[in-house]
């Protein structure tokens, strides 16, 4: 990580967009500071392009896009991206597996959850968990006293083993079935709402992060 005034002004005049990761980058002490919140605006302001890269649900996502200075959200790891047009106040809802296939999934979901509480003591089912359409998010800090890394780990295995991908967050372990991660959703998102190819364009993208759930996007994007 380097500090932003390393930053090379020629590098900088080129960026076209920030995606950035929302909890403990955006946010302080689970709380959106007005600082980050002007921060958006003031680079929407500038004519560049603000995508929260984010493991929150569907239906904060939905706020999101509506509300916050974004010009797009993805969420749940990669499920999804949400795009909203203001101005014929419209949702575009681009999701990675069918509403069957996500009907299927919460179902095995249901299941493995049940396994995890039994199985991880002072685990729980994160508060978001009514608002997602596609993962399942056990908290083990956010809500709940702290687990031990080695708790931690014996969720991520649980998942697996259930043939589940399992990504831990600063906050939150999700899992879910599928092949998308944050990266994979936000080339669809790039390539289909603004006409970009992420790999010819890697010198116009700032990525911002903090987590293991954003190891895709540290290896891929070079800012």
């Amino acid at each position: 990580m380097q500090p932003l005034a390393d930053f090379p002004q020629n590098a900088l005049r080129k960026i076209r967009f920030v995606l950035t990761d929302i909890d403990d980058t955006l946010t302080e002490k689970g709380r959106l500071p007005a600082a980050s919140y002007l921060a958006l605006e003031r680079l929407q302001q500038f004519g560049i392009k603000v995508i929260p890269i984010t493991g929150r649900p569907a239906g904060w996502c939905d706020h999101i896009a509506r509300m916050w200075p974004v010009d797009g959200v993805v969420g749940e790891n990669g499920a999804f991206y949400f795009v909203y047009d203001s101005g014929r106040r419209k949702m575009k809802r681009r999701f990675w597996k069918t509403e069957n296939e996500r009907t299927t999934d919460r179902e095995k979901l249901g299941k493995l959850r049940k396994r995890i509480l039994s199985t991880v003591k002072g685990s729980a089912v994160a508060s978001d968990q009514a608002y997602r359409e596609a993962d399942l998010a056990i908290d083990f800090c956010e809500d709940v006293p702290q687990l031990s890394k080695s708790a931690v780990q014996k969720i991520v295995k649980l998942f697996e083993q259930a043939g589940a991908v399992a990504k831990v967050s600063s906050i939150h372990v999700n899992g879910w079935f599928g092949n998308y991660d944050k990266l994979n959703m936000s080339r669809i998102l790039l390539e289909e709402v603004f006409n970009t190819d992420i790999d010819q364009a890697q010198d116009q993208i700032v990525f911002c992060g903090d987590s293991p759930n954003d190891t895709p996007m540290f290896g891929f994007f070079e800012n």
